[in-house]
C-alpha cells in the first residue's frame, strides 16, 4: 500500500456521514481518578453536541460546535460561553484531550503529507510507521507519527508533534472490533507530554452507531438549554 492508500483506509475507518456514541473520559489524577459520562452526536466534519451524563457535578454540561465556532453551557451557571482561537488547545474537564481533539474531524488526507518510514512488529502483528506533515495552516499538530496496523488500518499507536518537533501528545487505541463493517477501537488513551508526571486519560466508547440520521436542529444553539 502506498502512503496514501493508507491514510484514505485510516479515514474509512474512523470517519462517518453521522456519529451517535455513548462514552466515558477517565481521567488520571495523581491521586486519583474520575469518570466522566457523555452522549455524543455528530454530523459531517464541522457539527457536534456533546452532553455530559454523569457525575452529577458534570450532568447537563453541553458542548456544540458549528463550524470553527464551539460553545459550552454550564446548568450550574446557566451560561453559554463560546470557546475559540488558542482556548481551543486547552484541556476539557482536566483531562489529557483538548477541545481540538475531541472535535477535530477533518480527513487526514485534506491535511497531512503523508510518508512510510517502515514497518514493525507490535505485538506479533506487523505496523507501518507513517509520517504525517501539515500541507494546512493552522493544527495543533503539525506533525505526527502513526503505528497503522496493517490488518484494522487503523492507527494503533500516534506520536503528535509542534512544528518544531517537540513531542506534544502520545496517544493509542485497542479494543479493536467491527462495528457496521468497518474496525473502530472501543478505547483511546491520550497523554499529555507537556504535563508531568501525567498518568494519561482514558476514552472508551461505550457505544456506537455510524451513518444513522440526526436532525439538523440538534446542532442548534437551542438545545444548548434544554
Amino acid at each position: 500500500m502506498t502512503a496514501e492508500e493508507l491514510i484514505e483506509a485510516m479515514d474509512a475507518n474512523l470517519n462517518a456521514k453521522t456519529r451517535i456514541m455513548t462514552s466515558k473520559m477517565i481521567v488520571h489524577g495523581r491521586r486519583s481518578s474520575r469518570t466522566i459520562e457523555s452522549r455524543n452526536w455528530v454530523k459531517g466534519i464541522d457539527q457536534a453536541y456533546t452532553e455530559y451524563l454523569a457525575p452529577p457535578r458534570e450532568a447537563g454540561t453541553k458542548m456544540l460546535k458549528s463550524g470553527d465556532k464551539l460553545w459550552t453551557y454550564s446548568p450550574q451557571t446557566d451560561r453559554v460561553i463560546q470557546i475559540s482561537g488558542h482556548m481551543l488547545r486547552q484541556s476539557v474537564m482536566g483531562s489529557d484531550m483538548s477541545y481540538n481533539d475531541m472535535l477535530e474531524d477533518r480527513p487526514l488526507t485534506d491535511l497531512y503529507e503523508a510518508t512510510i518510514e517502515g514497518l514493525e512488529i507490535i505485538n506479533n502483528r506487523q505496523h507501518w510507521i507513517l509520517f504525517l506533515e501539515a500541507k494546512v495552516t493552522g493544527l495543533s499538530y503539525p506533525k505526527r507519527r502513526a503505528w497503522v496496523d496493517s490488518k484494522y488500518l487503523l492507527p494503533i499507536k500516534e506520536e503528535l508533534y509542534a512544528k518544531s518537533g517537540k513531542l506534544l501528545k502520545s496517544t493509542s487505541m485497542d479494543g479493536i472490533r467491527k462495528v457496521q463493517g468497518r474496525w473502530f477501537p472501543t478505547r483511546f488513551v491520550f497523554k499529555d507530554e507537556l504535563k508531568r508526571n501525567s498518568k494519561g486519560t482514558e476514552w472508551i466508547i461505550d457505544d456506537i452507531a455510524f451513518d444513522s440520521n440526526i436532525p439538523d436542529s440538534r446542532f442548534s444553539k437551542a438545545m444548548l438549554r434544554k
